[in-house]
């Protein structure tokens, strides 16, 4: 193979290795300053290491690969300050997305920076067989002649599934997946970690961990037809702390971000928000139930009836905010993708009027279309081999 394993001598690092609190810590704040760096003293100021302790990890950094100067900035008394940033090429994860009909995968930096992308059509009902080794032989196809450092590979697939053992359960539509070892196939043929999760589990952690410090995130918002209006969020003081994130493409899952980190559930199986029964002599749904919201709102979409759709879409969202209070409703995948401004009107149309029914004086919660586009569960994947280093996306 072209790639390299994390372990390459030429790296000199071992990035799965740097699991310490602290060394998390300044590894976050080195990666949301950004290209501007930030100085060892304040380092030690917003994580309240001392200086001799920051000077400790930030030297092991730099000799690492990690971290290099970037340049000084005035002080206020005694000599300039050197300021240090991340070096995003010192390490890489691939991001794969398994969706019912389509393969994406993606090669991303320390930042989370897309450096590499690939899409191909994919049946998930080939058989566990055919879809690892057609997963696999695109990850390589991806990596061929990149000669990088990979921490591992993340994947995102429809659920229910076993985050912690990698190993899928009965997918709605696919039951030959049930009790399938993903994590532990995939692993074996590419001779690199594997992590698997719930595509909305992993689209969720993207957008919490980008939208914690890297600038604010764009997409359409409730009563707003610009494209490019902010979440109204994000820096480094003010992280995404709560929030849904429904994702309505071929089928409809939710990725729930509480208290700042990827709600998943004693059983890792929180989330599956498509197959709330909402009305009882309903279209049958794959599941095997009635009624679902997920057959709801496509059965509505097959029908041209995209506001329907939504206001369906909205129903389930007003009950996760009721249920978990939460400050942000984010929508995504590919049937959002095509109808946006329906799918962001009619959800927030039931939104505000559950608020003016409840008397919320603050109004209703916000709805926004998730950054990402097509690839934001590919990134988010990838996320789940780069978050842990900066001490997020953990359990």
């Amino acid at each position: 193979m072209a790639y390299v394993n994390r372990t390459n001598a030429e790296s000199g690092v071992n990035l799965l290795a740097l699991r310490s609190h602290n060394a998390a810590l300044v590894l976050d704040l080195l990666r949301t300053a950004g290209e501007g760096g930030i100085s060892r003293l304040e380092l030690a100021e917003r994580t309240g290491l001392t200086p001799q302790a920051v000077s400790k990890i930030t030297a092991r950094l730099r000799a690492d690969g990690l971290a290099t100067e970037a340049g000084r900035r005035a002080s206020t008394g005694g000599k300039p300050r050197t300021v240090l940033r991340l070096v995003p090429e010192a390490g890489h994860a691939v991001g794969l997305h398994l969706d019912r009909d389509e393969l994406t995968v993606v090669l991303c930096d320390l930042t989370g920076a897309v450096v590499a992308e690939r899409r191909v059509p994919l049946d998930l009902g080939a058989g566990a067989e055919a879809v690892v080794e057609s997963a696999a032989g695109e990850v390589e196809a991806l990596l061929a002649g990149a000669g990088v450092s990979v921490l591992g590979v993340g994947v995102a697939l429809p659920g229910p599934l076993d985050h912690a053992r990698g190993v899928l359960h009965r997918v709605t539509g696919f039951p030959e997946w049930d009790g399938f070892p993903l994590r532990d196939a995939l692993a074996g043929r590419l001779g690199v970690p594997v992590v698997v999760d719930k595509d909305t589990n992993a689209a969720a952690l993207g957008i919490a961990v980008v939208g914690s410090g890297v600038g604010a995130l764009g997409g359409v918002s409730a009563g707003s037809s610009e494209a490019a209006d902010s979440l109204g969020t994000p820096s480094s003081a003010s992280p995404l702390e709560s929030f849904a994130y429904l994702h309505l493409g071929t089928g409809l899952g939710a990725g729930l971000v509480i208290g700042g980190g990827v709600h998943r559930g004693a059983r890792t199986g929180a989330g599956e928000f498509g197959h709330q029964v909402i009305q009882l002599d309903g279209p049958p749904c794959g599941c095997g139930n009635r009624g679902c919201i997920e057959a709801l709102c496509l059965a509505a979409v097959d029908r041209g009836a995209v506001g329907e759709a939504a206001r369906v879409l909205g129903v389930g969202a007003a009950n996760l905010v009721g249920l978990l209070d939460i400050d942000l409703v984010l929508l995504g995948g590919r049937t959002v993708a095509a109808h946006e401004e329906a799918f962001v009107r009619g959800v927030g149309a039931v939104l505000e009027e559950r608020a003016r029914l409840e008397g919320v004086d603050d109004g209703a919660i916000p709805v926004r279309v998730a950054p990402g586009g097509a690839r934001g569960v590919a990134e988010g994947a990838a996320q789940l081999l780069l978050a842990p280093l900066f001490g997020r996306g953990e359990d």
